[in-house]
């Protein structure tokens, strides 16, 4: 049996369902369980490593600037302390010929950072920003 391996570069995220194609890059697609030792008395030759909590890592987004600040909005209303606007994200890989092959989803996300793009004059790179966001948890669709 072989199994195709996807690439990466043919993506879609969609924010409360709405897809924004200009991302880039998505990174932090990750969850960890934590290992706690236990220490049997009387047993100095064997450590117990049992599974501890289970977290998923925050996501990380990146796009070119636009015309469009909604991002910057979006992150300015929660560090503002009026609301947190919580929004359901899904990263869709598709493969070349367009049909989607799988699908993550992030509940309750926000963002917690948000970084502008870096200038240089005599640079030539599109300007670029960041933003990252915390969620209530992942699912695959």
């Amino acid at each position: 049996m072989t199994q195709d391996i996807y690439p990466s570069s043919r993506f879609y995220v969609m924010i409360d369902s709405i897809a924004h194609a200009v991302f880039t890059e998505l990174s932090g697609l990750q969850v960890e369980t934590e290992v706690m030792e236990y220490a049997e008395g009387g047993n100095n030759d064997f450590v117990h490593r049992l599974p501890g909590r289970t977290r998923v890592g925050n996501i990380t987004l990146k796009r070119g600037i636009t015309s469009s600040n909604d991002l910057f909005k979006w992150y300015m209303s929660i560090a503002s302390g009026r609301k947190i606007d919580r929004r359901n994200i899904s990263l869709v890989m598709y493969d070349t010929a367009g049909k989607e092959l799988l699908r993550w989803n992030f509940l309750k996300a926000y963002p917690v950072k948000w970084i502008g793009p870096q200038f240089d004059s005599k640079g030539t790179i599109a300007a670029v920003e960041t933003l990252e966001l915390a969620h209530a948890g992942l699912q695959m669709g």
